[in-house]
């Protein structure tokens, strides 16, 4: 019934009894100044607080409300312990957190990666804190070769906050290292506080390097985590984020190095076989010229070959078809001796008509130069006409104050009539 009614819950009080077992469970009482409850945290708990609490501190812790059976009492199953005060420090944390987030400080779209290959690397921490010891100890283990460069600053205490703020401002104004590391060890949340501060974060988002944040140990959390480019749970992981153990990239090289060579000595056996190969095809400049002139002369005589035949038959086909051709050619030599009689009695007979003919002509040719009526007008004589052209042979076509035509030999006149006279009986 206890455990189902109460939920987790803080409960504050002063810390008595506290007893420390070697099975790492914690045993104390809780109480203020009207009441007191037994608790009990057990070591997969305990070992996770950043602090051993002691007789009279002040403390908040998160219960659950159980019963121990064996003595009938009541008791707290702590899950989480603070110090007094952490609540308020907490919900500062919160408001922070929520407001840089709200602007963006936190968008993953705004990480950077990482370089693969740091040759510089900056520390922000303190020069006495036991993280530098471990970082510098990484480093040196897993990248020897790696520049290391410190912007030592105090991690806690009054003013911390601000002066870490200005170390990454002069490791991003200095751009002396590719990669930028902002750690300190763990402790309680009062001893981590100056990494929850917005200059820090504005400070770290501004870097123009990547950042990682190592501070604390795997279960602290800080504005500066959310904020750098990184997190990482403890400082020595920090160092073993920003570089890769040299052993690694030794051995990774050497398995490179290993395949390149094996595989030139693949390509190298592979070319020496094509190459033989290939010396096994190549010929004699000699025996190639001499095989193909062996070549030339076969082609040669077999077109010589190719082409006599043919024409060989053709000649032969010829031979024949003049032969029968001559054969079937009839004897021309007589019947051309009667064309030719005949063509010349055909000549005789045409010029013999031709010459009879033309003699008739001019006979009919000096009878009709007889009837010319020309010839007739030559010898005086005139033909009269009226004026419509009409040939008058007669008196009585005559009018006088008429005027007729006069065809003479060599021309015409026009004579107007006077009288006319008719013929006497």
């Amino acid at each position: 019934m206890l455990e189902r009614s109460f939920p987790l819950a803080w409960v504050s009080g002063e810390v008595s009894n506290f007893k420390s077992y070697a099975s790492g469970h914690w045993y104390f009482t809780l109480k203020d100044d009207a009441a007191q409850v037994r608790a009990v945290m057990f070591k997969g708990r305990a070992q996770h607080v950043g602090f051993v609490p002691r007789d009279g501190d002040k403390i908040e812790v998160r219960a659950l409300v159980t019963l121990y059976a064996p003595r009938g009492d009541y008791q707290l199953n702590v899950e989480a312990i603070r110090r007094a005060g952490i609540g308020n420090l907490y919900e500062a944390f919160l408001r922070l957190k929520e407001k840089l987030n709200a602007e963006g400080l936190f968008d993953p779209a705004r990480k950077r990666p990482l370089p693969p290959f740091a040759r510089c690397i900056g520390i922000v921490t303190s020069p006495q804190a036991a993280a530098l010891r471990d970082i510098l100890t990484a480093l040196a283990r897993r990248a020897p070769h790696v520049r290391v460069i410190l912007y030592p600053t105090p991690v806690q205490g009054d003013g911390a906050a601000e002066k870490i703020a200005r170390a990454v401002n002069t490791a991003a104004a200095r751009a002396e290292c590719d990669l930028l590391l902002v750690c300190r060890g763990g402790g309680s949340i009062e001893d981590l506080w100056s990494f929850n501060d917005e200059a820090v974060a504005r400070a770290i988002v501004a870097a123009p390097m990547p950042v990682i944040s190592g501070v604390g140990h795997e279960t602290d959390f800080t504005i500066a985590d959310f904020a750098a480019d990184l997190r990482a749970a403890t400082p020595t992981a920090a160092a073993e984020l920003a570089t890769v153990s040299r052993a690694d990239w030794l051995a990774t090289l050497k398995a490179h190095a290993d395949d390149l060579t094996r595989a030139m000595q693949r390509r190298l056996s592979e070319a020496s076989q094509t190459l033989d190969w290939l010396s096994r095809r190549l010929a004699s400049p000699a025996t190639t010229i001499a095989h193909e002139r062996l070549k030339l002369q076969s082609l040669q005589a077999r077109l010589l070959h190719a082409t006599r035949i043919p024409l060989t038959q053709s000649r032969y086909a010829l031979l024949n078809l003049r032969t029968r051709l001559s054969a079937q050619i009839p004897d021309s030599a007589a019947p051309r001796n009667r064309l030719l009689e005949q063509s010349r009695r055909l000549n005789s007979a045409c010029l013999a008509h031709s010459r009879l003919g033309r003699q008739t002509l001019a006979a009919l040719n000096a009878q009709l130069e007889l009837l010319n009526p020309q010839r007739t007008l030559e010898r005086g004589y005139a033909i009269v006409s009226d004026t419509k052209g009409h040939v008058i042979r007669t008196p009585l076509a005559l009018q006088p104050r008429h005027f007729v035509t006069v065809q003479l030999a060599e021309g015409s006149a026009k004579v107007g009539i006077d009288s006319v006279q008719p013929a006497l009986d």
